[in-house]
């Protein structure tokens, strides 16, 4: 520990020396300033840390293995991290939170199935896309909706559930709720949305394909509508302006290029 501790404290000598230095000269251009503040920050073993602002309850993108969060975004997250240097950290909030935290720079990247959208652009940039996702309807067996255009036809007077800023949240807005073709119901989780359902409060959730999936693998009498309400591109956020979006992309481009990307969605995700 005093080794390292001794080691931090010389390189950063070193960057104040090499500072002054060029200060007393006119100053140095800010690249090489930065690869100078690199070279020290790499002597001294530390890492740049990477924080993705995440809601963990989107499997198999973001969801809880024990303490850790685990899923298809967070193993890109790592791979992205790794290949640009950085310590990942991963912070779990709610859904509605994740934009705001990275376009106040409390974040650095924001992934959570995010689908980009012209309101979401309005406050953050967004990546490439990664992957594609799925807007399907989840209801009980047996219930009285089995067809998804039922939701949108004149007379509908259904119950829908949500998670609040969500995809889902968008298209039922303003496909029933303002269309007056139903009342729309919002959660913070999409576990607490599955228990208004399986509790009769809402008729269906709009949501995406493969956490609806996941709960209908593990919880009793859910189903899946069989006709997809949506499909949609999922990316990554930054803020707006943000230095690390051009480096994500160029990351992003190389992990599809190497097969890593679809690597990670073929460990959770099986083709059907």
């Amino acid at each position: 520990m005093m080794k390292k501790q001794l080691k931090s404290i010389f390189a950063g000598a070193m960057v104040l020396t090499m500072a002054a230095a060029l200060a007393g000269c006119g100053g140095a251009p800010a690249e090489e300033q930065n690869k100078e503040d690199a070279a020290a920050t790499e002597e001294s073993g530390e890492k740049d840390t990477l924080i993705m602002a995440t809601s963990a309850d989107f499997p198999p993108y973001e969801f809880y293995d024990g303490q850790d969060i685990v899923g298809i975004d967070a193993e890109v997250a790592q791979a992205i991290a790794d290949k640009l240097g950085y310590e990942l950290e991963i912070e779990d909030m709610s859904f509605d939170s994740i934009i705001p935290s990275v376009a106040s720079g409390k974040a650095d990247i924001a992934m959570a199935g995010l689908t980009v959208n012209e309101e979401r652009k309005k406050s953050v940039d967004f990546t490439d896309s990664y992957a594609t996702g799925v807007q399907v309807v989840l209801t009980k067996e047996g219930a009285k909706l089995t067809d998804v255009a039922a939701l949108t036809k004149e007379g509908a007077n259904h119950t829908v559930g949500v998670q609040t800023a969500s995809v889902g949240d968008v298209l039922a807005t303003g496909d029933i709720e303002e269309a007056g073709l139903g009342t729309v119901e919002r959660y913070t989780k999409y576990g607490d949305a599955v228990n208004a359902l399986l509790a009769d409060k809402v008729d269906c959730i709009i949501m995406d394909k493969e956490p609806a999936k996941s709960f209908v693998n593990t919880t009793e009498g859910l189903k899946v509508l069989d006709t997809d309400y949506t499909n949609e591109d999922y990316a990554i956020g930054l803020a707006k302006g943000s230095e690390l979006t051009e480096k994500v992309n160029t990351a992003l481009k190389e992990l599809k290029e190497d097969g890593t990307i679809q690597s990670i969605v073929d460990k959770y995700i099986t083709a059907e």
